[in-house]
């Protein structure tokens, strides 16, 4: 059985307030972008996993893919069998569109229907907040405004077919530890559930990502990148999750020519 994890991009993203067991509170509209990992389990004597396409750093052991056998192993050890594992890493890592995250949903979600387990969204999404703050949205994989870590999902009306989105992965990896380190939370500057009250146009005037300055500041190729999308005709462009991906909203068919020092790989959605 085969599925194709996507990634995703934020369409905003605000850290308003560190809590007290560490992590922080944040405001964001998670939006699903059609670049794919594509992910099949096999029926096999024992389970194991193997990848192709972009090298994955860290044992395998370490890889959500596997870490999602084992809760699901853990909790239906009669009904789950031995598995091989097959990943083809398309999504760059690192990159703030969330290719782990969706790799460990999407298996979640693949183990169920292989196995028959019965399990509903809300029960799946239970499961994928063990793997990371962002895994449940994969589970429903709609626009969604989020919360609290970013597990705290509601889903929102956004449609944008009626544009192109154009996404550039330079080879810079952040890590999510780096960029939190380095941002100062405060109040959201606007409210993400209200987007579909501004025009599109309106966008960089009021919805920003709070991990931009800290990372333009380290990294300002990536910033130099942004102002291109803007230089020719996007109506928002911003950067997704804590970097290093770019995109930009143009008008449909149109796209960027973009230029950098740093090599980069382009997706059109």
């Amino acid at each position: 059985m085969i599925c194709f994890p996507n990634a995703k991009i934020n369409i905003g993203l605000f850290v308003t307030e560190k809590r007290a067991d560490g992590y922080h509170n944040l405001e964001t509209i998670f939006f699903p972008v059609k670049i794919c990992d594509a992910l099949e389990i096999i029926a096999a004597e024992e389970t194991s996993i193997t990848t192709h396409g972009l090298a994955v750093a860290g044992e395998a052991q370490q890889n959500l893919v596997w870490k999602a056998w084992e809760l699901l192993q853990k909790d239906f050890p009669a009904k789950l069998a031995p598995v091989n594992i097959q990943l083809l890493k398309k999504i760059p890592m690192g990159a703030g569109m969330g290719g782990g995250s969706a790799d460990g949903a999407f298996m979640l979600d693949l183990l169920n229907r292989f196995f028959a387990l019965g399990l509903d969204q809300a029960q799946l999404a239970v499961y994928a907040l063990q793997l990371g703050s962002d895994c449940p949205f994969f589970i429903y994989n709609e626009p969604c405004f989020a919360g609290g870590r970013g597990e705290l999902l509601q889903p929102i009306a956004l449609d944008l077919g009626q544009y192109t989105i154009q996404v550039i992965c330079p080879e810079v990896h952040i890590t999510t530890a780096d960029a939190f380190r380095n941002i100062s939370p405060g109040p959201a500057a606007f409210d993400l559930q209200k987007i579909n009250e501004l025009a599109t146009k309106d966008w960089p005037q009021h919805i920003f990502n709070d991990f931009e300055r800290p990372v333009f500041k380290a990294h300002p190729e990536l910033e130099a990148i942004k102002q291109q999308f803007y230089a020719q005709g996007a109506l928002y462009a911003a950067m997704s999750g804590t970097g290093s991906t770019i995109y930009g909203i143009m008008e449909k068919g149109k796209q960027a020519t973009i230029t950098s020092r740093l090599n980069f790989e382009t997706f059109i959605c």
